[in-house]
């Protein structure tokens, strides 16, 4: 019998995840997590005594620490007790030769083969020496380095303190080894130009760090990649060969270049990036060529990684090319990743936003054995993302970044990037009156009180948006539900089926339900669909795709589901989005009733159905339709699972078209004597539509009539220049009861009332054929009870034919 312990035991490891597992830093005695140095010194680190007790480390000892993107250095361990025993301190010179940041992990080894160094070469940094006279060499690197014994490693920068300056200086040549130890009588070479801080600070030297929101996408890369390269014997023992190719693909932005720069930097291997245009040539073979050289040029250089980026410009499909050399091409790539000898230690990685348009043999296993989405990243990642951006910024305290993410939907890691640059030239741009341009320098004073705040995000937020909806111009409308009047229930069931699966998404997965996608609002013309469609893309802060019905019929052949479908793809791609189908019935109606089109139409609305209750994953992307037919609407499109909440949208009743009135004034001047209600009241039957177009005509009254008397009173003025301006009293300029009496003279209705009578109709035969079981209830015999039956059909005995048996 199984110990319950056991079998919990037995369940959890089941359960456990372990496609993350290679991210895991695993336990090892010489593995401290950084902490701050409580003394300055650039040469020693501190540790716990224990800690050193443990690693065989004595009091003195030169010792070699590794951190992060292949860099280590060499320093001396000094015991501390009030250190603790999993922490080693240093301070922010070593942090930063090493690349690493407080709460980083580092690992410590002892350096017993280092040497008394014959000779050094130092050079000082170019911007920390501006403005020092005298001679460097006697004010600060004589001091530091008598009698010290300070061990020095190839590459490594360090602060020099002397006088009233701090110097950076970079150790530029050793001889002999990397690393060797300052002795008195080693000699130091001072000879040179100063090190420029561009050249040191390599942009493209990015690591695991830099890459943000793809936790799983990165485990299964540093799979794919470092287990091959660094201990290929774990594929030899179990007997498989290790993958060879990896094919990365996403939007644009999302950071797939960067993923292969990082491996590179992190793993140490040879990188070899190959831009695809750049090997194509005009010469017959040549291009072949150049792909050649590059495999060989990374065998050579075993491990190495050969990157190839847009890939679909030079492996296309063969049989959509027409140009001999792509087809070449691609023949000569297929051959050369299956030649790559086992085990050869090249691994290919290939990144491309277009993985569909690569040659389907490349695919296969054995040349890109792994494809991986670098897709949008969610809202952790997001924020992950913003982090690594902002982690240089100056932010002041009231900056959420929390916040920020959550209003970011479907922006990638460029987009983000964009979001954090345009947020500080928003800093720079509110200081540009103290900032002359002619100056050589900014002041001090002015570069210190620079610094991005929340207000700085919120501008850039209005003007960036998501790379991948550039071109359907996805933006979010600023109609709040203030803008509307009226429609309180309406607002609700909206609210219910967009709002609460975006911001309460944990609910639904409570009750174990997948939200409701789709909306049909049906109604006169004018009463308000477009706009709470608007006003409820802003109140959840969902990015906003408005379709024209009409657009997206095109005269081509298979074009125009194309369209739908690319449509709906950006829509997934910048979930939670909001499709809008405004005049639905143009694309949407009966199948078969278009004669004369070829079928056109009802292609358009195959390729719909698919796509809103089809077999791909529909994210948090609804769809809204909007149209005053509902009657000649598709009845497939109206099941549920497609729009399932079919909306009626009334001409408003008095308080309604009170609210109404009040919304459209809110900032004009109106007169006191205005009676709004009496306007309700008369009203009758107008749509949101007509009583805005009466507000639109008084207001224009009244604008006729104020620049009528700016005009006489110009002329009064020219008359008589002598005449005081007091007696030329200054009217409040507002809109008066007159303007509405005179307005009301051209107010009509737009729809009249056997249209009203239609939609009344259909909503009434929608709202019956849907009530059908309203007189159904649970009967008082409970579950498996003998309940009546709501059919009131006899129930079917064992002979009958049953067709659902």
């Amino acid at each position: 019998m199984v110990h319950p312990a056991e079998a919990s035991d037995s369940q959890a490891s089941a359960k456990k995840d372990f496609s993350t597992t290679i991210l895991e830093r695993k336990k090892a005695p010489n593995r401290l997590i950084v902490d701050e140095a409580t003394t300055d010194d650039n040469s020693s680190v501190s540790m716990h005594s224990t800690t050193m007790k443990t690693l065989k480390i004595l009091f003195g000892d030169t010792i070699l620490i590794k951190g992060k993107k292949k860099k280590d250095t060499v320093c001396i361990a000094i015991s501390d007790d009030t250190c603790e025993p999993a922490k080693i301190r240093m301070n922010k010179v070593v942090r930063s030769n090493l690349r690493v940041r407080l709460g980083d992990v580092v690992s410590v080894h002892d350096c017993m083969d280092i040497m008394y160094g014959e000779s050094v070469h130092i050079l000082p940094m170019d911007d920390t020496i501006e403005g020092v006279t005298g001679n460097l060499y006697d004010a600060y690197l004589k001091p530091y380095f008598s009698d010290n014994f300070r061990p020095v490693r190839k590459g490594d920068l360090f602060l020099v303190r002397g006088g009233m300056r701090s110097v950076e200086f970079k150790v530029v040549e050793t001889h002999p080894g990397e690393y060797c130890v300052v002795d008195p009588d080693t000699v130091i070479f001072f000879e040179g130009e100063p090190v420029r801080r561009e050249d040191e600070e390599r942009l493209d030297e990015v690591g695991y760090d830099d890459v943000g929101g793809f936790r799983k996408q990165m485990a299964q890369i540093r799979e794919l990649v470092e287990l091959p390269l660094r201990h290929p014997q774990l594929f030899k023992s179990i007997g498989v060969k290790p993958p060879k190719g990896i094919l990365l693909y996403g939007p644009p932005g999302s950071g797939k270049t960067l993923i292969a720069r990082a491996i590179a930097n992190e793993t140490g291997a040879f990188f070899f990036c190959i831009n695809g245009p750049e090997i194509m040539s005009k010469l017959a073979g040549e291009s072949e060529g150049n792909l050649r050289k590059a495999f060989e040029e990374a065998e050579k250089n075993a491990p190495s990684i050969v990157f190839i980026d847009e890939i679909d410009s030079i492996a296309p499909q063969r049989e959509k090319t027409h140009g001999q050399v792509e087809r070449r091409i691609v023949s000569q790539l297929l051959t050369l990743m299956d030649g790559l000898k086992s085990r050869a230690h090249v691994i290919v990685i290939g990144a491309t936003n277009r993985p569909n348009s690569i040659d389907p043999a490349l695919r296969r296993f054995g040349r890109f054995d792994r494809e991986i989405d670098v897709g949008v990243p969610d809202e952790v990642g997001r924020l992950e993302v913003l982090r690594i951006h902002t982690k240089n910024m100056k932010l002041s305290d009231d900056v959420d970044l929390e916040r920020i993410s959550k209003d970011t939907h479907g922006y990638v890691g460029a987009d983000l990037a964009a979001l954090c640059t345009e947020a500080a030239l928003q800093s720079i741009r509110e200081k540009m009156d103290v900032i002359d341009l002619e100056d050589e320098a900014i002041d001090a004073e002015v570069l210190n009180s620079m610094a991005v705040t929340d207000k700085h995000f919120k501008t850039a937020l209005g003007t960036t948006n998501p790379s991948a909806l550039r071109e359907t111009v996805v933006e979010v409308p600023n109609v709040s539900w203030e803008d509307i009047g009226g429609l309180e229930y309406v607002k609700r069931e909206l609210q219910e089926t967009v709002q609460y699966p975006v911001e309460h998404p944990e609910k639904f997965e409570q009750f174990g339900m997948s939200p409701s996608r789709g909306v049909l609002f049906y109604g006169p013309p004018g009463c308000g669909k477009t706009l709470l469609a608007k006003a409820i893309a802003n109140e959840c802060q969902a990015n906003f795709i408005s379709v024209k019905g009409p657009e997206l019929l095109t005269m081509w052949f298979g074009e125009s589901e194309a369209n739908v479908r690319e449509i709906f793809d950006k829509a997934r791609q910048s979930a939670p989005c909001i499709l809008f189908f405004d005049e639905l019935d143009s694309i949407a109606t009966q199948r078969g009733s278009n004669l004369g089109d070829a079928g056109g139409a009802d292609r358009v609305l195959n390729q719909l159905l698919i796509e809103m209750d089809g077999m791909s994953a529909k994210k948090t992307v609804f769809i809204i339709g909007a149209t005053n037919r509902p009657d000649i609407i598709d009845p497939a499109l109206l099941r549920p699972g497609r729009l399932d909440q079919l909306i009626y949208i009334p001409l408003p009743d008095e308080d309604s078209r009170h609210q109404i009135f009040k919304v459209c004034l809110r900032k004009s001047p109106v007169s006191k004597h205005v009676d709004l209600g009496a306007l309700a009241k008369y009203t009758q039957g107008f749509s949101g539509a007509d009583i805005t177009e009466i507000c639109q005509r008084a207001c224009k009254y009244a604008i006729r009539e104020n620049i009528q008397k700016d005009i006489e009173k110009k002329r009064g003025r020219e008359e008589n220049p002598k005449a005081m301006d007091e007696d030329l009293e200054e009217e409040v300029a507002e809109i008066t009861a007159s303007h509405f009496e005179e307005s009301m003279k051209y107010a009509r209705r737009s729809v009249s009332d056997a249209d009203i009578r239609k939609y009344q109709a259909f909503a009434q035969t929608l709202q019956q054929s849907r009530g059908f079981g309203s007189q159904f209830r649970f009967s008082e015999a409970g579950p498996g009870g003998s309940g009546s039956n709501p059919l009131g059909t006899s129930t079917s005995g064992p002979e009958e034919d049953d067709l659902y048996n």
